[in-house]
């Protein structure tokens, strides 16, 4: 592995030196080299310092993969903040508990975007509390202008409202950056319901993200075009981070259309697309993928989902990669396995690879006890790249990473041989539904606000085109005075629209053990019956 830079903006730094015409972003019309987005970054980075912005406050960005996002989460970073991105599907309530939890300082939003006013929606949330912490509001332009926002600044304007701070000013933040500082905070659901906010530092979040680009080859000489959201860890740590340090160009992508993907591919000379399994299987059933030169492609890296080893050689042989990786991570982790480029198609279809990123690895019966190779247990992780921790919950943290810093995963997998990981089971009830985690007790707990409802379970069920979706069991009134339309409309009000169920059923009675909690693989036995 090649040296890792101390903090976030020194590899900003580092790269804009050695490859400061390169194209470092190509976005629509807007096509930065890294000299151009170092100072963009350094611009963003006065913003914050001149709003009041100070080492260690939390910056929120709530806005889809733009050149905007890069910008600020670098800028931010540059001033001394922690990133806390947000994920762009939740709702004005779900921004707000994130918004609170961390006391971000300033928010970063997308103007209106596929018909959402993010802004307004939040405002609406907050009500008459507010948010107090937040005393800055940068707003950007996604769809053309912006309307009018006494109460908020626009993006287009940053260098204009950063004059009164100079350049020594942010030298002065860069020098007092620590590299065993919180970079960033990603929220992650758990089980009980709440999301946990995992803290990185600076050297971790680099570490994972260079180990990731060392194991697949990337280069200044790759051109990536980042469908993964950047609020999350494969968007922005596998994405952003990554290409940053290897001087690759970055070409992020709003939202997915495979369409728009094909003429990406094609005329921006595509080399590396990672993406869930859907991504892929959409663009092989599209009617006109044989009209668009694909040959530019070299790297996908999937996961998430059970991979079918046709996949992998259709990948291939289709779509024109040169090399098929599969990888295994979570929030707490990023990267803790990845396959290597000499891999068979089927070792890359049925396993997650070995142990990447300094990370060690192990699987463990009910009682912590190492379970032999082919045996499934309990994954657990150990290394340098470990988060540092969940924001504000140590409780939380000690249960998952116990004193000989060990991370328990919860989810159940066998380790072959050779060091080889396949993930067989989850031990949560966590589904996953066209890439995106859904943790059940979430759900459940919206629905329990709504009248008529005494109790809900939620399972994941199969979906030909999402892999899986939420399926919805109802104890409460019947089906003639609450209806699944109730139920889904309630859902869509207050969660992201991937959590939402697609199917619900009414019972008289959700089946339970002597303690009195609800038997879900009952209920996915029952699922499964009446899918034959």
């Amino acid at each position: 592995m090649n040296s890792v830079a101390p903090t976030i903006p020194a590899a900003l730094i580092d790269t804009a030196s050695r490859f400061a015409d390169h194209e470092a972003i190509v976005d629509g019309e807007v096509r930065l080299t890294y000299a151009e987005l170092h100072q963009r970054v350094r611009d963003c980075a006065r913003l914050f310092i001149a709003e009041g912005v100070r080492e260690g406050d939390r910056v929120a960005i709530w806005s889809p993969n733009t050149h905007h996002w890069v910008q600020a989460a670098l800028g931010a970073l540059y001033a001394g903040a922690t990133l806390v991105p947000i994920n762009t599907r939740y709702t004005g309530h779900e921004a707000l508990d994130i918004l609170r939890r961390t006391r971000a300082t300033a928010l970063v939003v997308a103007g209106p975007f596929l018909g959402v006013d993010r802004l307004a929606e939040l405002r609406a949330a907050a009500g008459a509390d507010g948010l107090p912490a937040l005393h800055t509001v940068l707003r950007i332009p996604v769809e053309g202008e912006l309307p009018p926002d006494e109460h908020a600044l626009d993006f287009t304007a940053v260098a204009r409202d950063a004059i009164d701070v100079s350049a020594a000013d942010v030298d002065l933040r860069l020098a007092q950056a620590a590299p065993g500082e919180p970079s960033d905070i990603l929220f992650t659901s758990g089980t009980t319901g709440r999301s946990k906010g995992a803290m990185s530092a600076h050297t971790q979040s680099l570490s994972v993200a260079r180990a990731w680009a060392d194991v697949g080859g990337l280069t200044a000489g790759d051109r990536y075009l980042v469908i993964n959201p950047f609020f999350h860890s494969f968007g922005y740590k596998a994405g952003i981070l990554a290409a940053l340090q290897c001087g690759a160009t970055l070409i992020p992508q709003a939202s997915f259309d495979v369409d728009e993907t094909f003429r990406l591919i094609e005329t921006e000379g595509i080399t590396v697309l990672p993406g869930a399994p859907t991504i892929y299987q959409m663009m092989l059933a599209h009617p006109k993928r044989g009209e668009h030169d694909l040959s530019s492609l070299r790297l996908a890296v999937t996961g998430a989902a059970t991979v079918p080893v046709v996949l992998v050689e259709r990948m291939r042989d289709e779509l024109k990669f040169d090399v098929v990786l599969t990888a295994y991570g979570l929030t707490e982790a990023v990267v803790a396995t990845m396959c290597v480029p000499s891999d068979k198609p089927e070792t890359v279809a049925n396993t997650c690879g070995r142990p990447a990123a300094g990370f060690e690895i192990r699987t463990v019966d009910d009682t912590g006890t190492p379970r032999p190779a082919g045996e499934p247990g309990e994954v657990l992780l150990r290394g340098p790249n470990v988060m540092l921790g969940y924001l504000d919950d140590p409780a939380a943290t000690a249960e998952a990473i116990d004193a000989d810093g060990w991370l328990h995963t919860g989810d159940v997998g066998v380790l072959d041989q050779h060091g080889y990981l396949k993930i067989t089971d989850r031990i949560k009830d966590m589904y996953v539904s066209g890439g995106f985690n859904v943790y059940p007790a979430e759900v459940e707990q919206v629905m329990a606000r709504l009248p008529g409802v005494l109790d809900a379970a939620v399972i994941g069920v199969p979906d030909e085109r999402l892999g899986e979706v939420g399926k919805a069991y109802i104890q409460g009134k019947s089906a003639d005075e609450l209806s699944e339309s109730d139920v889904i409309e309630h859902c869509k009000r207050l969660v992201a629209n991937y959590k939402v169920p697609r199917q619900v059923e009414f019972v008289a009675e959700l089946p339970r053990n002597a303690t009195g909690k609800v038997l879900k693989w009952v209920l996915r036995d029952q699922a499964s019956k009446e899918l034959l």
